[in-house]
């Protein structure tokens, strides 16, 4: 337990159980900018910073320690998806840099705050690279699956792979679907549950990323049609087989269940309004089995 107390940062996995897991808690100064972020409607304010402390608790109460970030991002309200501007290695940090453009100052503003929370940055993404956590997936500790989307480029990709070294780095192109103006990451069709279980939504899903799953001995759930925009396949495992998920997807939370997955719910109707879920609300920093 000391040694596990000790470290602060690490865990090349989507799935074992979270230790340490960085926040941001909503800026209502940054709310009147919802339309220009595209958000889907109006957040209520007191609402979305309710959700959010409710979110929050639940990560606490698995017994995570949640760190809040709070370097400064003025007029940002995409910045509470703290997973996108970074990503965690078992060396340390990668800055990344959004193909949204809106979303670039929040690029600073993460590395300090990782910084602050005792993780070393090995890198930082540079132009024209682009690259967003929502696209990046760990498949096990030695394969990391990258969506290569309107928000991740080529040269995003060909940094990942150059600064990951004896990764096995595997991009997967994503379909175009509603186009560059709604973002469609490699996350919002597969969220792993286990090593070998997985939540997927097969429709939008790259045909290699269900042959990659099929030859590592990856089960799929598959989220039903009428579930996606609802955030179905969005789902944060908090360790093997236990997981957390907004609420408003019956089948997909039943599905899960009959498979054997513990799942704990939260109310985000306005946190989701950005199109974001609980994946995207967390930075995880460190996982260990």
């Amino acid at each position: 337990m000391n040694e596990v107390a000790a470290q602060l940062f690490g865990g090349q996995t989507m799935v074992a159980r979270l230790r340490r897991v960085l926040v941001r808690a909503p800026d209502p100064g940054s709310l009147a900018h919802w339309s220009q972020f595209a958000w889907r409607a109006a957040p209520d304010p007191g609402r979305l910073l309710a959700e959010h402390e409710e979110f929050c608790h639940i990560l606490s109460e698995f017994g995570a320690e949640v760190v809040v970030g709070e370097s400064p991002v003025e007029a940002d309200p995409d910045a509470i998806y703290v997973h996108d501007p970074s990503l965690i290695s078992d060396k340390g940090a990668i800055v990344l840099r959004p193909g949204k453009e809106l979303r670039r100052p929040e690029v600073p503003a993460a590395a300090a705050d990782l910084q602050a929370a005792g993780v070393p940055i090995l890198a930082s993404l540079a132009a024209p690279a682009s690259a967003e956590g929502g696209d990046i997936v760990w498949l096990n500790e030695e394969t990391l699956l990258v969506g290569w989307s309107y928000r991740t480029n080529g040269p995003g990709i060909a940094a990942l792979k150059q600064h990951l070294p004896g990764i096995d780095v595997i991009a997967l192109d994503l379909p175009h679907f509603r186009g560059a103006g709604e973002v469609l990451h490699l996350m919002s069709v597969i969220s792993m549950l286990d090593r070998d279980l997985a939540l997927v939504f097969p429709p939008l899903a790259p045909v290699r990323l269900l042959e990659l799953l099929s030859e590592h001995g990856v089960r799929s759930i598959e989220v039903p049609d009428d579930e996606l925009d609802t955030l179905g396949p969005n789902v944060l495992a908090l360790a093997p087989r236990v997981a957390v998920a907004v609420s408003g997807n019956p089948r997909t939370r039943r599905r899960m269940e009959q498979a054997g997955v513990e799942v704990a719910q939260y109310g985000g109707a306005e946190l989701s309004k950005g199109d974001g879920g609980p994946t995207c609300l967390t930075r995880p920093l460190l996982r260990t089995p």
